[in-house]
């Protein structure tokens, strides 16, 4: 068996050496640039582990790569997600991605019926939020008769906070700003609306050391679920946590147009603004000697049996200091695996175009990540 992990970083090199250490397949990582891969997967070079060089733009080469495996699963940039799904679904070939982006997921839902027919699964919406987090707010909801409101809550953290923003890059700093700049879609009223990103700040406790964190609207974190559910749940949203006062500091930068992306004239010279701030901002919350923690938490109340219930989920993950793997590794590159490994086992709830949460098999999902150290906590009241 031969399994395809498209994209290199951070997320992707985790997924592979997942897929390494819990089956017996054969892995490809394919990598525009794949001199630099962590030396997290050196030792396994030239054994289980073939290593190939692909521009993901080259729907022809992507083709010659994925023929002959079973799954393949994408830890590439969301707006490369459609094209990949469609040459996976032509060969034959089960698909998941990390998602990110609403417009994507619809654009790759069109291709469920021709999915269908070929009996393969494609999956977006695979890594944390979304992803987990879809996963944990959909089976809250199911467990209820009746649903008011669900509520997510994830952030990846540094664990010894360093100003002036006590944050550092987990992924791409212009994903991140992505989150910051774009709308935020939630149900309000049963109807989705956007709401500005980084408004409508409240704290969240989590046990310490972690403490109080802040929570803020970012887009992009539940996916499709706010038109999935609308006129079936009141509301529905979803928040990032940072530690306090990040959000603030961001809005003030954004408010001053560094994170614009027209272009403006500085001394003859067209840029984008939001090209210089990732220029110098990378350099300096960039830190890949920093030790982070993933956060999460989802909690939807409603009614059960005529009662007011509240169905809550958690998350604390830490970096792994034996394998040298960090907190948003594990629980977005572990995720991505564990969903190609379903698919291959035929485990999801059926062949065709389905996002994670509607896909997922809950309990092997759940029991997947505690065989890997992370340890969802549930709770009902």
């Amino acid at each position: 068996m031969r399994m395809l992990v498209l994209g290199g970083g951070l997320q992707g090199s985790a997924c592979a050496w997942d897929l390494l250490r819990t089956t017996d397949a054969e892995v490809t990582l394919a990598d525009a640039r794949p001199e630099t891969l962590p030396a997290l997967l050196d030792q396994d070079r030239g054994a289980r582990l073939r290593v190939a060089k692909v521009d993901a733009r080259d729907a022809g080469a992507v083709r010659a790569l994925m023929e002959g495996h079973v799954a393949a699963m994408s830890a590439l940039p969301y707006y490369l997600n459609g094209a990949l799904a469609r040459i996976a679904v032509d060969i034959g070939v089960h698909f998941a991605d990390l998602g990110g982006n609403t417009a994507i997921v619809r654009e790759q839902q069109q291709l469920d019926a021709r999915a269908r027919e070929r009996g393969v699964s494609i999956m977006p919406d695979c890594g944390l939020a979304p992803g987990m987090v879809n996963i944990l707010a959909a089976e809250g909801i199911r467990r209820l008769d009746t649903v008011e409101t669900v509520r997510c809550y994830v952030g990846g953290l540094p664990q010894h906070p360093q100003p002036p923003l006590n944050y550092t890059l987990v992924y791409s700093l212009e994903g991140v700003l992505d989150y910051y700049t774009a709308p935020s879609w939630i149900l309000r009223d049963g109807r989705p609306v956007s709401v500005e990103a980084l408004s409508e700040i409240e704290t969240v406790h989590f046990p310490e050391p972690t403490g109080n964190l802040e929570a803020f609207h970012t887009a992009g974190g539940i996916s499709t679920m706010p038109w999935d559910f609308e006129g079936r749940i009141p509301e529905m949203e979803y928040k990032t946590l940072r530690y306090p006062g990040h959000a603030e500091i961001i809005k003030a930068i954004r408010e001053l147009g560094l994170l614009d992306v027209a272009e403006v004239n500085v001394g003859g010279v067209t840029i984008r603004p939001r090209d210089l701030f990732v220029a110098l901002a990378d350099r300096k919350l960039r830190q890949p000697e920093v030790r982070d923690l993933v956060a999460l938490r989802v909690v939807v109340t409603g009614t059960r049996g005529g009662r007011a219930s509240t169905v809550s989920f958690s998350l604390l993950d830490r970096y792994d200091e034996q394998h040298g793997i960090g907190a948003m590794m594990r629980t977005t590159g572990y995720s991505l695996s564990i969903t190609g490994q379903l698919q291959v086992a035929g485990h999801v709830r059926r062949p065709g175009v389905t996002t994670a949460y509607e896909g997922m098999p809950f309990d092997r999902y759940i029991e997947g990540l505690a065989e890997r150290g992370v340890i969802v906590h549930e709770a009902v009241t």
